[in-house]
């Protein structure tokens, strides 16, 4: 007896498309030779997710598009960068390490047109637009079989000794910033773009068989498929037989074919030579077929994540069944595939035996036929010649499931936000907490996109001759610029009369309302042009747009620059944490900062006047003068302090200097000036003085200058 059989691909047993060639060089093959009493294994969908860097890695062929972990072919050690910040008059320096490591990632054993998302630790580390959000060089090999060897694994290893790897298409990243994923080389997987369509099951079938399988039918699109497994042919077995296609012999390669077509009318007529042999009909009880059927596969729309669709018949029977497909395909159509395999399964209970004479004998395996008597359509599963009986074992050729709907349930995608370019500004601010005692720089950063994160500084005081790398920045800051600015009020009282209009750098930067107790803890506080002020209402025009209203003015000494302003300044939402503080030396009149991010062309570039703000105390206020009966005049003030701004207890501020001090400037009638000094809050001008002196400016004399003036006109006599 002499058998050839070609079953469903990725049924209890494979082989039909290894077996072949030897196959169909004498159209007879035992079956004890093709077929193994265990299955082979096509590839699991957990190779595909894990990073790996052993010798001897599968590297998969990827079709159409996939998301795949890929293999570490080339690394080099963590390098260590180091930045020292401060320093100088006798403050210890602070030196921050940050390291960055240089990789090459194996992607596809076949060439590919590009590379979409990158996923680093399930973050985005690059965006669908291939924005990267970590700094790095990037390179992409796409596997043809003239590329040159990577330029930097040349350098690294001798060029002598580096392979060009054609043939694979992979990846290499040069100098990766690894502070985001713990100074260590993440996990990583890419959506690989082999084939910028969806591509054919056949086609991909037809390319592994390498020219010993042909597809003239339509077959299932897939999105993307992972050719990996045991073998080759595991993974030509797994794809054909999940999509419910079997192969059919031909003279010199094998066909896949896939439901319904044409077929060959037979009618079992029985034959023989000595005796009669007739075929027979078998139906495998219920229990013998599986009950329920899942389908794990890749979800295009849940950014390629595992997905699962289960299908269940009716009837009896426990046994439950299992399909791996590292297809990229959606949740109805691998809903269907499911369906349609477990259809399947339950028809193929039933078998038929057919007997036709020597003249079948070209009824190839895999054929379709059709039986009379019996309705549907069957496909030739196994043939046998005995006693000159061409003996055809036929089973029922199931349709396609209809098409219907289905859920892969609920992702959370790692946000793909723009990062924009970097807005950078730079300013000296009064003190917000501790004393300063070189001038102090604050620098705040934000960008254009919602997934700015940070940007590397640079720092210049000598007008652009040298720059000192001045560490990063902090947290992406909430700024813009003006629109309206805010005019002219008293510094204090209430302004409830401007309405200043900003604009932010992006539209996920938010303003937020404040009450007078929350104002008065230091909520809302902007520094707008070179006046640090507090809002209590923010109201959203549209847009980026934003009206601020009933405002705190000049606060920390800054009532000089009220009224200053002018559309296109700055704004910037002081917040501690979204703040560089950089102590200046003493000498500089004005700092320039450049910042570039990860997605930045060219540095983004700010510039401010040093003035000493952050040093000299803020300008006495509340200057006044009174008459005395003896006819001298009582010059008075208030005197503030850079280390305490809240009045609780009805007392004077801390002093914040090392002694109290003032210097008066006395503006004289005859257009001269004099000065004097005190060392309390208040001095007496006699008569004669009183009537030489038209204003008094009063300093306060700070540990490290003196403050603004306040002042204040004294009319001459009989001036009202």
């Amino acid at each position: 007896m002499a058998t050839m059989v070609l079953t469903v691909a990725g049924s209890l047993v494979g082989g039909p498309v290894g077996g072949a060639i030897g196959a169909l060089a004498g159209n007879v093959i035992d079956r004890e030779v093709l077929f193994r009493p265990k299955g082979r294994e096509g590839p699991r969908l957990t190779e595909l997710r894990v990073q790996t860097s052993s010798y001897g890695t599968q590297i998969p062929r990827i079709f159409g598009t996939m998301r795949v972990a890929g293999s570490v072919i080339w690394a080099t050690d963590l390098i260590e960068h180091r930045s020292k910040q401060g320093g100088g008059k006798g403050r210890p320096s602070t030196t921050s390490f940050s390291y960055t490591a240089s990789f090459a990632v194996a992607l596809s054993a076949r060439p590919i047109h590009g590379v979409g998302r990158i996923w680093a630790d399930g973050k985005l580390l690059r965006g669908a637009a291939g924005d990267f959000k970590a700094r790095t060089g990037f390179r992409i090999h796409a596997g043809s079989e003239d590329q040159a060897p990577d330029p930097l694994i040349a350098s690294v290893e001798g060029a002598a000794l580096t392979p060009a790897h054609r043939g694979i298409a992979y990846v290499v990243f040069e100098d990766l910033e690894l502070a985001d994923f713990g100074n260590r080389i993440p996990s990583l997987s890419f959506e690989v773009i082999a084939d910028p369509a969806p591509i054919a099951a056949g086609a991909i079938l037809a390319e592994l068989g390498e020219g010993a399988v042909a597809s003239p039918e339509n077959t299932l699109a897939l999105a993307g498929f992972a050719a990996a497994g045991a073998s080759v042919r595991a993974a030509m077995e797994t794809l054909a037989g999940a999509t419910g296609g079997w192969f059919r012999a031909e003279a010199d390669a094998l066909t896949l074919l896939d439901g319904p077509g044409t077929a060959i009318a037979l009618t079992d007529v029985g034959a023989g030579a000595e005796r009669d042999i007739r075929g027979q009909r078998d139906i495998a009880a219920a229990e013998t077929a599986p009950r329920t059927l899942t389908l794990a596969h890749y979800e295009p729309a849940r950014d390629y994540q595992a997905g699962i669709q289960r299908a269940v018949r009716p009837g009896a029977g426990m046994r439950e069944a299992r399909i791996e497909l590292a297809a990229a395909i959606d949740a109805s159509a691998a809903k269907a595939i499911a369906e349609a395999a477990l259809t399947r399964l339950d028809m193929e209970r039933e078998r038929r035996t057919l007997a036709l004479p020597l003249g079948a004998l070209a009824i190839r395996p895999g054929e379709r036929v059709t039986i009379a008597g019996a309705p549907g359509l069957w496909r030739v599963d196994r043939w046998r010649l005995e006693d000159m009986v061409v003996l055809l074992e036929c089973v029922a050729v199931a349709s396609g499931a209809l098409p219907g709907a289905a859920s892969g349930g609920r992702v959370l995608s790692a946000p793909d936000l723009a990062m924009g370019e970097t807005v950078v500004h730079a300013f000296e601010l009064p003190p917000l907490g501790s004393l300063a005692a070189t001038p102090r720089l604050a620098i705040a950063a934000g960008g254009t996109g919602p997934g700015w994160r940070s940007a590397a500084l640079l720092l210049s005081t000598d007008e652009g001759a040298s720059w000192t790398p001045a560490g990063t920045t902090a947290m992406p800051a909430v700024l813009g610029r003006l629109v309206t600015p805010p005019g002219v009020a008293p510094a204090h009282l209430a302004d409830r009369i401007h309405v200043i209009v900003v604009e932010l750098a992006n539209g996920a930067m938010l303003l937020h309302d404040a009450d007078d107790s929350g104002l008065a803890e230091g909520s809302n506080l902007a520094m707008v042009g070179d006046e640090l002020l507090q809002f209590a209402h923010a109201v959203p025009l549209g847009g980026r747009l934003w009206a601020l209203s009933r405002l705190w003015r000049g606060r920390r000494g800054t009532e000089a620059a009220i009224g200053s302003q002018t559309a296109g300044d700055r704004f910037v939402l002081v917040e501690a944490e979204s703040l560089v503080a950089i102590d200046l030396p003493t000498q500089p009149t004005r700092a320039q900062v450049l910042a570039q991010g990860v997605s930045d062309a060219e540095a983004a570039q700010a510039q401010a006047q040093v003035r000493g703000v952050s040093l000299v105390p803020p300008a006495p206020v509340h200057l006044r003068a009174r008459a005395l009966l003896d006819g001298t005049t009582e010059i008075r003030w208030i005197r503030r302090s850079r280390n305490g701004w809240d009045w609780i207890d009805g007392v004077d501020a801390p002093l914040g200097e090392e002694g109290e001090r003032y210097q008066l400037t006395l503006t004289l009638a005859d257009g001269g000036d004099r000065m004097i000094a005190a060392d309390v809050p208040h001095v007496v001008l006699n008569v004669e003085e009183r009537l030489a002196v038209v204003a008094i400016a009063v300093r306060q004399i700070g540990a490290h200058g003196l403050s603004l003036p306040a002042v204040l006109a004294l009319p001459l006599p009989g001036e009202g």
